[in-house]
This record gives C-alpha cells, sequence and structure tokens, in this order.
C-alpha cells in the first residue's frame, strides 16, 4: 500500500475513534434572520413529492383512493379497490387518453394509519416541510427543522401534487400549469406587500425521489410532450427559464431495480398495508419510467448474459412478467369485468404494457440526452451512498428475478443512479461521466426516506436556498 494511502488510513481510524458525539449546527443562529426577512427577490419555493407522496381521491364518490390507511383505507384487492387504484386499459388508445375519476388531492406531509383504533404516523415529506417552512408547520414542527423561525409573513412556499400513477411528462405539464399561476399570485402579493411589479419570477424546486424527474423533463422541455412518432423533443430548456435552483433528494436519475421487482411481483409496502398487485402496478405508466438502463447491466438473463433493453415488449411478453403473468388474471377480472375471455383479457393487458413500456424508452432517452443547463440554473444533488442498495438481478428460470450484486446507496436508489454515473464497472479511476451537469453534490449516510430527517440536509438545502450567492 503507498505511504499516503497508509497515512490517509491511520487518519481516518483515529478520527473514527476519537469521535463518539455528533456535533449538529445551531440552525437558529446560522438562518433565523435569513429565514424571516421579507425579500422581494428571493425565489418561491415549489416541494414535489416521489412515488405514492400526493394523496388520491375519487371524484364520483369522495373516497381516498391513496393517503387513508387503516379503517376507511381502498383495497386493491377487491374488484371497486382495484378499479380505484389502477388506470384504464383500452386497446389502440393512448396512455394520455386513458382517464378516471381519480384526481391528486394534495401533497402527503404524514401518513396516518390506524392499528387496532389507535392512529400511527408514518413522517413522509413532513421534513421537508419543516426544513422550508411550508405552511403551518414552520411553526408548529418540533427537532432539528424547528429550530428555524420563518415569521409570519412568508408567503413564497407552495407544493406540487400530482397523480403519481400516470406518465411522467402529463405531470411536468401539469408542473407548468401550476408555475404560471403561482407566477401570477407571487407577482400580486410583491406588489401588494412592496410595491414592486415584478416582470420576471423564479423559482427554486426541491424535488423528492420520482419527483425529481418530472422537474428534469419540465426544465429541459418545458410544456412540450414527447411526440407519438417516439422521437425525441427539442431540447429548449424552456422550463429553466421559470426556475433558477433545483434540488434532487435521492432521486433515480437512472432508475430502480425496485421499479422492475415490483413491476414483476407487485409490492407489499408494510404489514398492516394491503398487497398491490403486479396487475394493479401494471396499469401505471409511471412504474415503466423508473426502470433502470440496459447499458449499466441492472440485469442478467438466466446464463449470465446482460439483457440490452428493459423497455423491450417482447422480453415482459416473453417472460410473463407484470401484465402478460397469466397468474394475474384473476386481477384482471377485476379490472375488466366486462370482458369475458381470458384471452381478450391478456390482448389488452399486453397492449397496454407495450403502450407504456415504449413511453417508458422514449421519455428515458429523452432526460439521458447529455446537455449543459443555462448558466443561470444550478443543480444540487442529495444522495445517499451509505446503505446496501440493489445493483444486479438475474432471471430466474422458475419465474421472477432474483438479486446478485447490490452496491452503495439509499437502500431504494443506487448512488451510480442519483448521479446518473455512466462510467462503466472496470473505469472507476476516472472522475464522474454524467450527462447531468451537477452544480453541487452531498452524500448523506441514511436511507431514501431518512435522507431528509438528518441536521446535515437541512444545513445544505437552507444555506442553497437562503445563503449561495445568486448570478
Amino acid at each position: 500500500m503507498p505511504k499516503h494511502i497508509q497515512i490517509l488510513s491511520l487518519f481516518f481510524l483515529l478520527i473514527s475513534a476519537c469521535s463518539t458525539t455528533e456535533h449538529v449546527p445551531d440552525l437558529g443562529s446560522l438562518y433565523n434572520a435569513l429565514a424571516m426577512h421579507e425579500d422581494p427577490n428571493r425565489n418561491p419555493i415549489l416541494v414535489i413529492p416521489g412515488l405514492m407522496g400526493s394523496k388520491l381521491v375519487d371524484q364520483n364518490s369522495g373516497k381516498t383512493v391513496w393517503g387513508a390507511f387503516g379503517l376507511g383505507q381502498v383495497d386493491p384487492n377487491t374488484s371497486e379497490g382495484a378499479r380505484l387504484v389502477a388506470l384504464p386499459m383500452v386497446p389502440g388508445q393512448p396512455l394520455r387518453e386513458l382517464h378516471d375519476n381519480v384526481q391528486s388531492a394534495g401533497a402527503l406531509d404524514r401518513i396516518v394509519f390506524n392499528f387496532l383504533g389507535f392512529p400511527l404516523q408514518l413522517n413522509a415529506y413532513y421534513h421537508i416541510l419543516q426544513t422550508l417552512g411550508v405552511g403551518g408547520y414552520r411553526d408548529e414542527a418540533l427537532g432539528i427543522a424547528g429550530a428555524i423561525d420563518y415569521g409570519e409573513g412568508h408567503y413564497t412556499c407552495f407544493q406540487f401534487d400530482y397523480d403519481w400513477r400516470r406518465d411522467i411528462v402529463e405531470s411536468a405539464k401539469n408542473l407548468d400549469r401550476l408555475i404560471q399561476e403561482k407566477t401570477r399570485y407571487v407577482q400580486e402579493e410583491t406588489e401588494k406587500r412592496f410595491g414592486i411589479k415584478l416582470e420576471k419570477v423564479k423559482f427554486d424546486i426541491v424535488a423528492h425521489s420520482m419527483g425529481g424527474l418530472v422537474a428534469r423533463y419540465y426544465l429541459r422541455y418545458g410544456a412540450v410532450d414527447l411526440p407519438e412518432d417516439g422521437s425525441l423533443p427539442k431540447l429548449t430548456w424552456a422550463g429553466a427559464r421559470h426556475v433558477d435552483h433545483l434540488i434532487l433528494i435521492g432521486t433515480p436519475n437512472a432508475g430502480s431495480l425496485g421499479s422492475l421487482q415490483n413491476l414483476i411481483s407487485g409490492v407489499s409496502l408494510e404489514t398492516l398495508f394491503p398487497h398491490y398487485s403486479a396487475a394493479v402496478l401494471g396499469t401505471m405508466p409511471s412504474m415503466y419510467e423508473l426502470l433502470p438502463r440496459g447499458r449499466h447491466v441492472p440485469l442478467l438473463r438466466a446464463n449470465g448474459q446482460p439483457v440490452d433493453d428493459l423497455f423491450d415488449p417482447e422480453l415482459w411478453k416473453n417472460q410473463q412478467w407484470g401484465l402478460a403473468d397469466p397468474e394475474q388474471d384473476h386481477i384482471l377480472k377485476l379490472l375488466l369485468p366486462e370482458v369475458e375471455s381470458r384471452e381478450q383479457r391478456l390482448e389488452i393487458a399486453l397492449d397496454h404494457q407495450a403502450k407504456a413500456l415504449r413511453r417508458a424508452r422514449q421519455f428515458a432517452a429523452a432526460i439521458d440526452v447529455p446537455a449543459k443547463p443555462p448558466d443561470s440554473l444550478k443543480l444540487l444533488l442529495i444522495a445517499g451512498d451509505a446503505e446496501e442498495t440493489k445493483m444486479t438481478a438475474q432471471i430466474n428460470p422458475e419465474g421472477g428475478v432474483k438479486i446478485v450484486k447490490t452496491g452503495p446507496g439509499d437502500g431504494t436508489v443506487l448512488r451510480s443512479s442519483a448521479l446518473m454515473d455512466e462510467r462503466m464497472a472496470d473505469n472507476r479511476q476516472s472522475r464522474l461521466i454524467s450527462p447531468i451537469h451537477w452544480s453541487q453534490v452531498h452524500f448523506i449516510f441514511s436511507d431514501h426516506l431518512g435522507l431528509t430527517k438528518t441536521p446535515a440536509f437541512t444545513d445544505n438545502v437552507l444555506y442553497f436556498l437562503l445563503e449561495s450567492p445568486r448570478n
């Protein structure tokens, strides 16, 4: 071992041996004055939650499809529940035209569910909202972020809720509408409070997990859809005209193996939650848009050879994955009650799956295009690299896939996926190669949801938003 590496190893060994107490910064002293100062030039902030981070409500019945847990929650394994949670499937119809009566109804800051009559709580985006001082949480919250007093007049924090089941590009178009609406609101408030007429409003965005993909597509293409012929839209950075800073937290920029497993086997979130079948999840275009890229070799065939294209409909049909699984026919009966033939149900399911996979391939290609952003746009990534995370799977001859290799990440998203690291396994001696031009990257030693709970998260985000120099 070279001498300089031996010295470094000894240094870190001594540091770890002597460090018994975690030191936490006095965030109030650092940021109170900045946070309470009403600055008409301060950018408004948009918070974008990730997958399952927005409440979904059926407009016909008023039932909460996602966001109510325990008593009264919708069971996706019943006829009514399956059709409420899943998206419609109609052969020959584009995904964008397949609508139901379920709409998003606010971001889920906290998930509360009932167990034996007792309410239990899981903090979902509570810590992000704490940090940013959104709504009533800025003064009532306890803990690290509660040390910051945002004052009474903080009026420029907003949440973007969206139907996370649908195509990410659709959500990006809805984000554009919200930004136009909030731009007018901020202009009116600024003139009312300060007598200043703002000609232009720029936003800062804080996005968790899949929410980061919504934001990244919006920055590159604005409200422009993916072309119907399968080509890529022109990269104009249209959305960047309205955004100065984007903070991505645990975003699977290169996809996640967890999405592949969920689409094949379904998912059981926790012991107290119902099982969401592969067929129900398979109706959701966004789930396919979270798949990893074949060039990063996330999946091996049974003989050990890499699968080049995870978006190939024939692969899913031949492997009988997801909607192509004959064992999912009992769910397809719930989703397609008017279709009597098993063969016809399968035909409809395969058509839907193929459309979703082709759309996902096109989406991945669009956000993977290497491009330098405008100088005014700054990209901050906060990612985890201390948890073992699924890295490589292999097709199991008996069905499904099995994990054969893990790597550093946050337990859900690999470090390399968050970075969009294009280096091959045998090229780790070079510096990072990524189509994303990161302004800053911070690594936090926590899991996917825990990334937002640490003092390091709060400190870095507040510095980036409140104190870092602006153009």
